[in-house]
């Protein structure tokens, strides 16, 4: 059998969060996805090993999670196979300036978290904006949608007016599973 691996960067000051106290989280993820972990917290290097592509790549998104400012408890809800990691970059719309940048967090995050709250119901799904990006964990279709509402705001859309698109999605998200298990009971 051969062996996978991949190269991670994450911020150095998301290496003990990766670790966890005693070295518990890194070693839940070794456990639950059969890979092995080395970590340079110096320099913010992982090095992922594993037989298993699957495990390795579930594994590559849960560091680069919990990279993006996620708890590794919401990182690790990737291990389900209907939850996907979705990422958008801030410099895709603004470019590099800082002031931009953080004004751009701001209309995702919203007075007080209201936004990003807000969206989360909506979507039920996590969202961490950390530095440069926003990440999105939950189950794919819901973390699609949250992305794109995300995009809508960062594109300049009006709160309002995603939150009203993102009410009509989860009421028709709830109609089709009605009309699922209406179809299952027969």
């Amino acid at each position: 059998m051969s062996e996978f691996m991949y190269e991670l960067k994450i911020p150095k000051d998301r290496i003990a969060v990766l670790i966890g106290k005693k070295g518990e989280v890194k070693k839940q993820i070794e456990e639950t996805t059969n890979t092995e972990l080395k970590i340079d917290s110096k320099e913010g290097d992982v090095v992922v090993t594993g037989e298993d592509a699957l495990g390795l790549y579930t594994t590559k998104e849960i560091i680069d999670a919990i990279g993006r400012g996620f708890n590794p408890d919401f990182a690790l809800l990737l291990l389900k196979q209907d939850n996907s990691f979705e990422k958008i970059d801030l410099k895709d719309y603004i470019g590099k300036s800082k002031k931009g940048q953080q004004r751009l967090r701001g209309r995702v995050i919203g007075a007080e978290g209201k936004s990003r709250k807000l969206i989360e119901e909506l979507t039920e799904t996590h969202i961490s904006v950390y530095g440069k990006t926003v990440g999105i964990i939950g189950e794919s279709e819901d973390a699609a949608i949250a992305k794109e509402a995300i995009v809508s705001l960062l594109e300049g859309s009006q709160h309002g007016n995603v939150y009203k698109w993102l009410e009509k999605k989860r009421k028709d998200k709830k109609k089709r599973m009605m009309l699922g298990e209406d179809k299952k009971e027969e």
